[in-house]
């Protein structure tokens, strides 16, 4: 086409010229002789009679080569409009399987694969899928069990194998396919989740922190949120042989926790386990140091019970200085006001504990645990209806979710291996703790002071369904065996 444009240019400009030249007095003339006919004209003439066979002579040329092609032609219009057809059933089919209509993503999976002979994989792709949406389980794994033969399918055939196999129930085997597919490739996340949460549900946390740390050499996670599932596997390492009778593993679980520690000094569940066993071999000292960086940045009940408990022979003057220097790390946080509410009342200054209280009173639900803390308050304020009325709402008042993860005697963290396995696949995605406890409404540390034997009296009856007016007229106005002295211990 360009150079059949290139030859009109060219004899448009020769016919200009001997336009131009005739026009200035030159015309010029042409003759031809041909089998024995003579024809003689002006050059202007002739040139354009040269132009208008040369043009004539172009479309004769175009015409017999557009009847020539003809039939091809109508069999690339034929193919295109089957390209057309192909595509627009894959469009459907995948659309129908996305939907849950089985039947019709069967239908166009078959259109598909009659019309579609430039992309077979997709056809593959979409029968497997509309085996799946449409329910026929056998269909579907007989599919993405061809698609392992193709290596640009092998992987797709891969995921959807392990897909059917965890859908009936049979981790062996998904888990065989998942293993096949992060062997094959290095970014195949969805294999990386099975085998991790396999690790995790079978509590084999030293095969869990390889397969985070392949992860991270794959770029498959990112440094955060590797550095997050590190620290959690490494706690529930810890966890799982804090309480071993072997001394050596014991040992481990000790090292285990520190680099848990060393590694997020904000993972509470980690500090815990650290502190404690540093508590349990007679290096307070270091545990001290970890409560005190935890704190810092994310407190929680469970440290500050271990900061309480790390010295024992103290009196109560010395136990308040510390109490105070521990809320001074974070003065601001929620649980550092409980920490300066605690050492008020060692001091026996109900005044200033219920001043510190005030903001965590003022709630329109206090929690259970800000309950049973206003009435130990007002019980050392000698103000035993007041408490007794703090009891009563406490008995109905929603938990605390951080106080939940202390068990009934204390202990932080005492987690089965399941809730470890949920606890780290959460915090290495969003960084924050569940609270299994909570959720099972398990038994954890009582959030309400005991009270004298009156108001304990008085406190079986908040489940009766009696108001907090109906259960102060259960007990009588007695101090109790402590008499006058305020009360002032822990929970």
């Amino acid at each position: 086409m360009i150079r059949q444009a290139a030859v009109l240019l060219v004899f448009a400009a020769i016919a200009a010229a001997v336009v131009v030249a005739g026009l200035n007095g030159e015309p010029g003339r042409a003759s031809v002789e041909w089998l024995g006919w003579r024809v003689s004209m002006t050059a202007v003439a002739a040139v354009f009679a040269v132009f208008i066979g040369t043009f004539a002579a172009l479309a004769l040329w175009r015409l017999i080569l557009w009847i020539v092609e003809a039939p091809a032609r109508g069999v690339r219009a034929r193919a295109e409009s089957r390209r057309r057809q192909g595509a627009d059933a894959l469009t459907r089919g995948f659309l129908a399987a996305a939907a849950g209509d089985g039947a019709e993503a069967r239908r166009f999976a078959q259109q598909a694969a009659d019309l579609v002979l430039d992309t077979p994989a997709l056809v593959r792709v979409l029968t497997a899928q509309a085996a799946e949406a449409a329910g026929d389980v056998p269909a579907a794994k007989a599919a993405y069990t061809a698609m392992l033969g193709f290596p640009e399918m092998r992987l797709a055939g891969l995921r959807g194998l392990t897909q059917i196999a965890l859908a009936q129930g049979d981790r062996p085997e998904a888990l065989r396919h998942a293993q096949a597919a992060y062997g094959q490739t290095r970014t195949a996340r969805w294999a990386w989740r099975a085998l991790l949460e396999a690790r995790q549900e079978a509590g084999d946390w030293a095969a869990a922190l390889d397969l985070v740390q392949g992860a991270l050499d794959r770029k498959i996670v990112s440094p955060i949120r590797a550095e997050r599932a590190r620290a959690a596997l490494l706690a529930a390492s810890a966890a799982s042989l804090e309480q071993h009778p072997d001394a050596r593993l014991r040992a481990q679980a000790l090292e285990f926790a520190s680099q848990s520690a060393k590694l997020n000094p904000g993972f509470a569940p980690g500090v815990t386990i650290a502190a404690r066993l540093l508590i349990a071999d007679g290096r307070a000292p270091r545990a001290a140091n970890l409560i005190e960086q935890a704190w810092k940045l994310v407190p929680h009940p469970a440290l500050w019970l271990l900061w309480r408990d790390l010295r024992t022979a103290e009196t109560p003057k010395e136990r308040a200085a510390r109490y105070g220097a521990l809320a001074a790390l974070n003065p601001d946080h929620r649980e550092s006001r409980f920490v300066r509410v605690e050492q008020a009342l060692l001091m026996r200054d109900p005044a200033a504990a219920r001043a510190e209280a005030a903001p965590l009173a003022g709630d329109a639900d206090p929690t259970a645990r800000v309950c049973g803390l206003m009435a130990r308050i007002a019980y050392a304020e000698g103000l035993p209806d007041e408490a007794r009325a703090w009891m009563a709402r406490g008995g109905a008042a929603a938990h605390e979710p951080d106080w939940s993860d202390l068990d009934p005697g204390g202990r932080g963290f005492a987690y089965a291996p399941g809730d470890w396995a949920r606890l780290v696949s959460t915090y290495a995605e969003t960084g924050e703790l569940i609270h299994p406890r909570l959720e099972r409404r398990e038994r954890m540390m009582s959030e309400l002071p005991e009270l004298p034997p009156s108001y304990e009296t008085a406190s079986a009856f908040l489940g009766s369904g009696l108001g907090a007016d109906d259960t102060l007229a259960l007990a009588p106005d007695d101090p109790g065996p402590f008499g006058d002295e305020p009360y002032a211990g822990g929970f």
